[in-house]
């Protein structure tokens, strides 16, 4: 083999829409969409190779609530915590909206892991801090819409952790707000390399596939689960559930 095909690079190019994403996680309260309170956020931004470029910019707010221990165990901010060193739930808020703005104004698509939990906590948040909500975000690139849809038969738990294991992404500090969004924005890049062929040329396109495969999928989810619960409704909506 000579040195010329040695240096042949056989993986499937990025595609453009991939090569400078933002990247957006929230550690919350808790579940529930409407009422779930931020308790720490990032919104950053990556390189082609996965790399945060410019301001790493990571959240600590005070959610004014207690944060139960579920959240807690989960997370690592204990309500002392967040009185302590977080900063006032609206300004977190404000400046929240203003960097997830400044990537869409800038045509930059953000990737979430599951973005309806994101965007819509995010969006409650906003209205509940008199702030005007970003209402229609995008474009966004979620991951786990895209991979369940395309991969539809592969087995096992879709989680962040296990995509990120699947497609061969550090994940060292789950549910660190931080390290949860660069792996969400680097397992998007994976999955945009392998699936290069079948995916549009702009996240525009591909943010408007997913609302579709989203429904799709809420669709499936709902028939299985009616086997056993013929009253089971899943709620639809994506990337807001509202």
């Amino acid at each position: 083999m000579t040195d010329q095909q040695l240096s042949f690079d056989f993986a499937p190019a990025l595609p453009k829409w991939a090569q400078n994403v933002g990247v957006f996680d929230l550690e919350t309260t808790g579940l529930d969409l409407t009422d779930a309170r931020i308790v720490t956020a990032c919104a950053v931004e990556l390189d082609a190779e996965g790399h945060i470029i410019g301001q790493n910019s990571e959240w600590l707010a005070d959610p004014v609530i207690e944060i139960p221990t579920q959240a807690s165990d989960v997370h690592g901010v204990t309500t002392e915590i967040a009185r302590r060193d977080g900063r006032p739930a609206t300004e977190v808020v404000a400046e929240l909206l203003d960097t997830l703005r400044g990537f869409f104004d800038r045509g930059i698509p953000v990737v979430a892991y599951n973005a309806p939990y994101d965007f819509t906590i995010l969006h409650f948040e906003a209205l509940r801090h008199g702030l005007e909500p970003i209402r229609n975000p995008g474009p966004i690139i979620d991951p786990l819409v895209i991979d369940r849809f395309k991969d539809k038969f592969r087995k096992g738990k879709r989680r962040l952790e296990n995509a990120a294991e699947f497609y061969r992404v550090p994940l060292d500090d789950a549910h660190n707000a931080t390290a949860d969004a660069v792996a969400a924005g680097r397992v998007a890049q994976a999955i945009a390399r392998r699936w290069a062929a079948e995916l549009p040329e702009t996240a525009a396109e591909l943010h408007d596939l997913q609302v579709g495969w989203s429904a799709w999928l809420d669709e499936d989810f709902e028939k299985f689960m009616r086997r056993n619960n013929p009253d089971f409704t899943s709620k639809r909506g994506w990337p807001l559930k509202l």
